[in-house]
């Protein structure tokens, strides 16, 4: 996944601010205790960390992709 698709759908999920706040604020236990853009900068694939997020937050696998 690219990084542009990650950020796409973020927004579409999360919508624009919740999605920023998300990335600088979550913590996720997954991702080796970073936050989703500490993961993103440490070089973990934005597949790997929309995953860790979605499974996270509960969201439904339909919604996923």
């Amino acid at each position: 996944m690219r990084l542009t698709v990650f950020w796409a759908r973020m927004r579409k999920r999360f919508g624009d601010a919740y999605a920023e706040s998300l990335a600088r604020d979550l913590v996720v236990g997954r991702l080796g205790g970073r936050t989703v853009a500490e993961a993103l900068d440490a070089g973990i694939e934005p597949a790997e960390v929309w995953a860790a997020l979605c499974e996270v937050l509960d969201v439904p696998v339909s919604e996923r992709h």
